[in-house]
């Protein structure tokens, strides 16, 4: 993985440069984001963070950590990141999906979670939208996927929590690239279970 060394970014032997059609850039600071924007994903080493609308790595101790920094939040998603999560109306969570179809958003979590925790549910037409709606509740803003929304928000973020899996897997949704944008390690952990090495990684600017 990139380790940052003297202020400057190194990579690991044989890692791939990313392509410039894949980065974005960092935008000034908006005086109006009042609350800072946190991103929260999982990846591997090339990026891949999903599958066939799956995780392509099952790693329990990383769905812990996500759920843990999630609970009690406003979590801003896209709709598929809304249907294959689980928990997304549970422990405090107040959730605002991304969708041109907020009616079957609403009618799947009154069926996955009942009328009472569908209450908490927003919906919102554009990231734009979403963010200025997140501004206005209670609660840290986690942003939790998926691609597109990464890629216009990420610019935008002041903290990046990255679990970054030491590994090379075949997907069909990419973490937008992060690695040109100015950030600071703020955090930093090695892990390992019986299938990968991962790091956990607080970056900040």
């Amino acid at each position: 993985m990139p380790a940052l060394i003297s202020g400057r970014l190194s990579l690991i032997p044989g890692m791939r440069l990313p392509h410039p059609q894949d980065r974005v850039f960092a935008a000034p600071p908006n005086p109006l984001m009042a609350k800072p924007l946190n991103l929260i994903v999982a990846c591997a080493e090339n990026r891949v963070m999903g599958r066939g609308r799956e995780l392509p790595f099952h790693i329990p101790e990383d769905k812990a950590w996500f759920h843990q920094k999630t609970a009690n939040t406003v979590v801003v998603l896209g709709r598929i990141c809304f249907e294959i999560w689980p928990r997304v109306l549970l422990d405090g969570r107040q959730p605002i999906v991304i969708t041109s179809q907020p009616e079957l958003v609403r009618a799947d979590a009154l069926r996955r979670f009942g009328a009472d925790a569908a209450q908490q549910l927003r919906t919102a037409a554009s990231v734009s939208e979403a963010l200025a709606l997140a501004q206005s509740l209670p609660g840290e803003i986690m942003i939790c996927g998926g691609e597109r929304i990464f890629k216009e928000t990420l610019p935008l973020a002041q903290r990046l929590y990255l679990t970054l899996v030491h590994t090379e897997v075949p997907g069909d949704v990419f973490m937008p690239d992060w690695r040109h944008l100015p950030w600071r390690e703020a955090a930093r952990r090695e892990s390992r279970d019986a299938s990968y090495r991962y790091t956990f990684l607080t970056l900040e600017h």
